[in-house]
């Protein structure tokens, strides 16, 4: 039987097991060594119970056998370690353990003890009581910041603090947050210098005292870049962001890493610190890089009940001039099986080009040429347009986009017969996402807001077209399984009137990403013969409850509205169109897989009675 005394129980907490040592490996020997193992916990706590038997590997591993005697021997004295550290990290610091094999204790058993076949393991705990926080204490700790930037949570908020449930990783916790604070502040090499943690078992208390030893304040040196081939080591080091003075910040390495991933040349990437910091306060700082080949094609198809068959291509060169400069050539076919007349597919070909690194490491350079022809239920277009403009990230949630953007383009439909239009203007966007996961958010909010002012030439007419959309996401429960999900988005065009304006500016709902259980882009304002043309105005609105029942399947319910009017402002008069239903999510760890099944309250000629919807990622 092992018992939990003060002295002991601290040294295996702070240098053992805590400090990363490895429990006994179990030795593969001879005959497998089969064994039957029981688990009895003291008292009514099923809660430690259930985490006690998932830390044994005894328990664990029982349906099969041991290597050899010695192995069981072993797996059996690593479940002292691994048990003791599970009664740590619930607070409990003066319990018993005891590991009976075959009746006695497997502590007390030398390797090439001859056991029965099979052994009879008998596991007894008693938890003991739980312990409280008596004193705890951060000496030498790192001062308020300057900046909200450099805050880090307080140990006293997670845990660390008298009365509350003395749980060794809120010690851990509390060491973890003392050092960033001091390495958020410039200190690279902060670091715990001691650690006190003296329990009091006739109290039920423990005193913990830890000692910070911060070091100097670092600023980075000029960045060193390793394993580069065909891209330039020099545009990498600036891409970095990190200027040679600089202070140092962790966060600075985050956002460097990000930045440099979004670039995708690399296959894997890491920054290596140097150990020391140098006598004039710089801190060598190196990257490693393994590069990606920097071509790549693409095939893909797809079928659709309603669409008919498609196929589309693409071709990638990711590093074309040796500062990630990527081109992407695409091609695309639908409409196959719906009709065998190539006078009625949809076509799509065009060319992308990105530049990164543009005046800042954060702004990119951002060009397209695309052609298509896309035939719909309302219209037919016929387009060739472009964009060129830059791309910038002022924060990791923060983003913007301002483009030139010009095109030709024809429509032939059933209420205004064939138009042609010619315009140039400026597309002007703002996105803020804080989501904790942006194909299955549990918290945070997205806003994206977009202005085009253009001026069309056929028609002479100078208008603006506007979008705003939010969404906000609140988990609650254990763990967030429930989630609260709501959109809103509102569109309106000014300038012009409905008949001069290009049908792909105007404003359309209705689908799987608007409002589902309507016909896709069937809602908008009614025409002559049951025919529907786009409006100026656009209101919708979402809003869903997510439930995950398992860990892999979840169940949504939803709601969704909305409507388009004719006039610049909508007229909350106006028709409103509801749809509500609900939907299967099957957990991947890409995103959930998506199946909703919606039904249109207010149904109109040419929508379903029920309508399915499948994809990756929630809806929104």
């Amino acid at each position: 039987m092992v018992a939990l005394a003060p002295a002991p129980a601290f040294e295996l907490f702070g240098l053992k097991f805590f400090e990363g040592k490895k429990a006994d490996a179990e030795e593969v020997i001879g005959d497998p060594q089969a064994y039957s193992v029981d688990v009895a916990v003291s008292g009514e706590d099923s809660d430690i119970e259930k985490k006690l038997k998932g830390a044994s590997t005894l328990w664990k591993d029982r349906e099969k056998p041991a290597s050899g005697a010695a192995g069981l021997l072993a797996k059996a004295r690593g479940d002292y370690r691994r048990l003791l550290a599970t009664l740590y990290s619930e607070g409990r610091y003066g319990g018993t353990i005891s590991i009976l094999v075959d009746g006695r204790e497997a502590a007390d058993l030398p390797p090439d003890t001859v056991l029965p076949d099979p052994a009879a393991i008998h596991v007894s705990i008693d938890p003991g009581p739980e312990f409280l926080f008596g004193q705890t204490s951060i000496v030498n700790r790192a001062p308020p910041p300057s900046s909200r930037r450099d805050e880090v949570k307080l140990p006293e908020d997670e845990g660390f603090a008298p009365g509350q449930l003395a749980r060794s990783g809120v010690i851990l916790q509390a060491e973890r947050l003392a050092v960033e604070a001091w390495r958020q502040q410039g200190h690279a090499k902060a670091r715990v210098a001691s650690r006190s943690v003296e329990a009091a078992h006739d109290r039920d208390i423990v005193d913990a005292t830890l000692t910070l030893e911060p070091g100097r304040k670092a600023y980075y040196a000029p960045v060193t870049v390793e394993g580069t081939e065909r891209i330039d080591p020099k545009f990498i080091a600036w891409m970095t962001g990190l200027e040679p003075g600089q202070e140092y910040d962790p966060d600075d390495l985050d956002r460097a890493t990000k930045r440099l991933g979004r670039l995708d040349v690399f296959r894997a990437m890491r920054f290596q610190e140097g150990d020391e910091i140098g006598a004039d306060g710089f801190l060598p700082m190196n990257l490693v890089v393994q590069e990606r080949l920097p071509r790549r094609f693409g095939v893909g198809a797809s079928y659709s009940t309603l669409d008919g068959a498609g196929f589309e291509a693409y071709w990638l060169h990711r590093n074309l001039f040796g500062r990630a400069e990527r081109l992407r050539l695409e091609a695309k076919v639908a409409g196959i099986g719906e009709t065998l007349d190539p006078a009625d597919f949809t076509y799509r070909i065009g060319a992308t080009f990105l530049k990164p690194g543009v005046y800042t490491p954060d702004t990119d350079f951002v060009a397209s040429l695309i052609g298509d022809r896309e035939v719909l239920e309302p219209y037919t277009r016929t387009s060739v347009n472009a964009e060129v403009g830059f791309t910038h990230m002022f924060t990791p949630e923060l983003s913007a986009r301002l483009l030139l953007t010009g095109g030709v383009s024809r429509f032939d439909d059933d209420v205004f017969g064939r138009r042609e239009f010619a315009n140039i203007g400026l597309l002007g966007g703002v996105i803020y996402d804080s989501r904790d996961n942006k194909v299955d958010a549990t918290e945070g909010y997205y806003f994206e807001a977009t202005l085009e002012p253009f001026y069309e030439f056929n028609y002479g007419n100078a208008a603006a077209r506007m979008t705003a959309e939010a969404r906000a996401y609140y988990g609650f429960g254990e763990d967030d399984r429930i989630v609260a999900a709501g959109r809103v988005k509102i569109g309106s065009i000014g300038g012009a009137p409905i008949d001069e304006i290009a049908p792909d500016k105007l404003f359309f709902a209705g689908g799987g990403g608007s409002v589902r259980g309507y016909a896709y882009r069937n809602i908008g304002l009614p025409g002559p013969d049951g025919t529907i043309t786009g409006g100026r105005s656009l209101i919708e609105g979402s809003a869903e409850l997510r439930a995950r029942v398992t860990d892999t399947i979840g169940l949504v319910g939803f709601i969704d509205a909305g409507y388009v009017g004719a006039d610049t402002f909508p007229h909350f008069s106006e028709d409103l169109r509801l749809g509500a239903g609900g939907g299967l999510r099957y957990l991947t760890g890409l995103g959930p897989i998506r199946l909703d099944a919606a039904v249109p309250l207010d149904p109109r000629d040419g929508d379903p009675d029920v309508a399915f919807y499948v994809g990756i990622g929630q809806a929104f």
